[in-house]
């Protein structure tokens, strides 16, 4: 069953209707929170790195 090309466009225009956009409001809250937990996570990261390698050092007996 094929869709022809403009019966095709005529739905997606009709879904594209359909759909909520998000507000700029809601849009700058949802950066706002995605930066911030890119840099919780960052960090977090770092912390567990520095100390998988001061144990590591301490194991290899290479000081601290």
């Amino acid at each position: 069953m094929a869709i022809k090309p403009l019966e095709y466009i005529r739905q997606v225009r009709a879904e594209m209707h359909k759909v909520t956009w998000p507000t700029r409001k809601e849009t700058t809250a949802s950066t706002i929170a995605v930066f911030v937990m890119v840099f919780m996570a960052s960090v977090f990261l770092y912390l567990a790195d520095q100390i998988m390698a001061w144990a590591v050092r301490m194991i290899l007996g290479l000081g601290g």
